[in-house]
């Protein structure tokens, strides 16, 4: 199953841990938006949760999910206006660095939020952000806690420049480790466009899905 069809079959991300990983603008919150729209059909929105850890939109990197759709607003829906692009903001490597940890400090809450009161399915737009200087710990434990795990994840070249950070080989290495504990993961590879009737094309029909260290294809 490629990326095209995978937010018609969401019946095969139920019960799994799923990450959607690529490049900038490949289309990662776009099929995010598309299998939630498709959720909400087939299951009690009660029993969603979307954490929304992207940024603001800036450089034309980035945005909120609510932006894409208006399915956001049937779920549980967490998020703060607050966080920022730490590597498109940040001046020097001690910019990015407290901007990064102010990131993670106001994702945290929402974490420990999900976890007071946790639903069967958990999205997550850009669980990037937190990968930076979040706690994984507590991050591992929302993982457990979701029945299903669909979260969308940044992984590139084109935004490597950390400006002397030392965030870039951080998010590497605890990327890896997500991988690690998730049972699928879809790569995400050409450049996605959304075409003025809302049509995605490009990256959207080019993913690749490849098996987790825990599970099989799709």
């Amino acid at each position: 199953m490629d990326a095209a069809t995978l937010d018609l079959e969401v019946d095969r991300l139920l019960g799994k841990k799923t990450l959607i990983v690529g490049e900038a603008s490949t289309g990662k919150s776009h099929l995010l938006a598309r299998i939630l729209e498709k959720m909400v059909e087939v299951l009690d929105p009660k029993e969603i949760t979307l954490i929304d850890m992207a940024p603001f939109r800036f450089s034309g990197i980035g945005g909120k999910l609510r932006d894409l759709t208006d399915s956001v607003g049937r779920v549980r829906y967490l998020t703060d206006d607050g966080i920022a692009p730490p590597r498109l903001l940040g001046r020097n490597a001690a910019e990015v660095l407290r901007l990064a940890e102010r990131n993670a400090s106001l994702i945290g809450p929402l974490l420990i939020e999900y976890l007071k009161r946790p639903t069967r399915v958990l999205l997550v737009n850009d669980v990037t952000v937190y990968l930076h200087a979040g706690d994984l710990s507590l991050l591992w434990r929302v993982l457990e806690a979701a029945e299903t795990f669909v979260a969308t994840c940044y992984e590139g070249r084109r935004l490597s420049d950390d400006r002397g950070s030392g965030i870039t080989e951080i998010e590497r290495k605890r990327l890896a480790e997500l991988k690690g504990r998730v049972d699928n993961v879809l790569v995400m590879r050409e450049p996605f466009i959304v075409r003025r009737d809302g049509i995605g094309t490009g990256g959207g029909g080019a993913g690749e899905d490849t098996a987790g260290p825990h599970g099989s294809r799709f």
